[in-house]
């Protein structure tokens, strides 16, 4: 047996079958159950021309039928990609035609978009749909689409598949927030190792393949991800939950409705949810005003923010109120997997910067590329299990995974720099760092500071064009309800926090941050907004 994540998942099934896995509204299915489920899947897909090395997207929203679409996939040796349901057109487009997908598994909402365009997809060879009641049986006849618990009605149990490898591929792609999507190729093994747990949700990795079945036998894990499947921070946690016997709990809402993820983590006893950054978590710490006597939330022992850091303001609110629950940041990226984390209790006061604590794989590299002594910034890097590039691009696999001495390195542009006690501090992603006269300034260090302010909701900073500095600061603001935006003030308080030139010079007012369905910031969005308001025109 090899760290395949079919056969890894296969292990536990066998292990640990009649165990609760999947639970999505009145649907709960033990490990046996969701494993015939995705054997039937994964024949129908055989029968439809998909085996191994083809591209299956997962066009979906939460649901048992996402995960399933992963498995199915990785017992034919076949590849998932995840696909962001908010694409538009020319977007879905580019990346349907980019991973050379042959099959589309999709919710019947997302059928008009994909049936514009289909007609540019000559690889595409089978569509199954998840009805959902939205009305679009046009478009799912324009697209030949099969309805997806038919197709695994009519299909076989079994598990008489191939051979598999440590070797066979997990694809990832980006989200796209700075630039365009981009594939992130990981080796079975490595993204076990780096991303899905290695089979044990407290880092203590399971050392062989077979080990992995004592390991779900004490596995009593129950995780509720809040945010989409299609991001890697939900469903690298829900499968490390599963690869350790645990039980995945999915919320059957399309977007974020705080009381009733409360209410849902009380009655299915889940003791570890995760969320993405302040746009789940400022909600979340105000509906529990709201919550009743009856929700009861004191199983939940772990609540974690993967793929954007908490504010300090608000993870000292989350500690206050959940005072049984480790607040954990966790730090890491598409390019590297997960790097490090950072634990805010009760009682204890966060930094202004995220410090995490990282594993020996982890370091900070110079721009020369040698190790960052104490106090210097350079970039974030790990060696170990890493990717192996980028799909059909060699050159920007060249650049962000770099041989140095021998050995392989995952470098995405984030800048850090080591304190003396060994900690990492994260200043941010180089790709959306402002350059003012010379200073580097990290949007999400000022992003945090505006956001403690009591008049200020929610926040993303960026750099505009300066004739003088180059670029300036400037904050795009979602006000809260009830206050009015001062900059003095905020400019005051700003300043009591970070150096000077690091405030924002200008603050621009909107109805709502746009974010993505993770809770990731639109840069190029705030970017555009912040110059439309302050009348900058576009270069070119």
């Amino acid at each position: 047996m090899e760290y395949n994540l079919a056969d890894l998942w296969e292990c536990v099934v066998d292990t640990v079958g009649e165990r609760e896995a999947m639970v999505c509204g009145t649907r709960r299915l033990t490990f046996a159950e969701a494993d015939e489920r995705i054997d039937r899947l994964a024949h129908a897909l055989a029968e439809r021309g998909i085996g191994p090395g083809d591209h299956v997207a997962c066009y979906l929203y939460n649901g048992t039928e996402y995960l399933e679409t992963m498995l199915a996939a990785w017992k034919l040796r076949a590849v998932p990609i995840n696909v962001n349901y908010r694409y538009v057109t020319e977007e879905l487009r580019y990346l349907l035609t980019d991973a050379d997908v042959r099959a589309v598994v999709m919710h019947e909402e997302l059928a008009p978009r994909l049936a514009q365009v289909a007609g540019d997809l000559p690889l595409l060879r089978s569509v199954l749909v998840v009805p959902d009641g939205s009305g679009h049986a046009d478009d799912v006849a324009r697209l030949g689409a099969e309805d997806y618990e038919t197709v695994l009605a009519a299909s076989r149990p079994g598990r008489d598949y191939p051979e598999r490898s440590a070797d066979d591929l997990y694809i990832l792609y980006t989200g796209g927030t700075t630039g365009m999507p981009k594939g992130v190729m990981w080796r079975h093994e490595d993204i076990f190792f780096g991303a899905f747990g290695g089979g044990d949700l407290g880092g203590n990795h399971i050392t062989r393949p077979e080990e992995i079945s004592e390991r779900a036998l004490a596995g009593r894990t129950r995780c509720l991800p809040a945010c989409p499947f299609m991001h890697g921070t939900a469903h690298w946690m829900a499968f490390s939950s599963l690869y350790t016997g645990g039980a995945v709990v999915i919320s059957e809402d399309r977007r974020l409705i705080p009381v009733r993820l409360w209410e849902l983590v009380a009655a299915e006893r889940v003791n570890f949810l995760v969320i993405v950054g302040d746009a789940f978590a400022r909600p979340l710490v105000e509906a529990l005003d709201e919550l009743g006597d009856a929700v009861d939330l004191s199983e939940l022992v772990v609540l974690l923010s993967g793929g954007a850091i908490l504010s300090p303001a608000v993870k000292r609110a989350l500690a206050e109120r959940l005072p049984g629950c480790l607040i954990i940041d966790g730090y890491g990226s598409s390019e590297a997997g997960g790097q490090g984390q950072s634990v805010t209790v009760a009682g204890a006061e966060p930094t202004p910067q995220p410090r995490f604590r990282v594993n020996d794989e982890t370091t900070v590299l110079t721009e020369d590329l040698r190790p960052a002594p104490v106090g210097v910034v350079g970039k974030l890097a790990r060696r170990g299990h890493i990717p192996i590039g980028y799909y059909k691009d060699p050159e920007k696999t060249a650049a962000t995974f770099p041989v140095i001495d021998g050995v392989r390195w995952s470098i995405p542009g984030d800048f850090a720099r080591i304190e003396e006690d060994g900690t990492i501090t994260l200043l941010g992603r180089g790709s959306v760092s402002i350059n003012t006269g010379g200073e580097k300034v990290y949007p999400e260090e000022v992003e945090a500071t505006l956001k403690a302010h009591p008049a200020i909701f929610d926040a993303v900073v960026v750099g505009v064009p300066d004739p003088r500095w180059g670029e300036r600061v400037v904050g795009v603001v979602q006000v809260r309800p009830g206050h009015t935006l001062d900059f003095a003030d905020v400019d005051t308080h700003t300043r009591a926090h970070l150096a000077s030139y690091k405030a924002p010079r200008a603050l621009v007012e909107v109805d709502e941050i746009v974010r993505s369905p993770s809770g990731k910031p639109d840069y190029r969005w705030a970017k555009a907004t912040a110059m439309e308001h302050l009348g900058i025109p576009a270069p070119g």
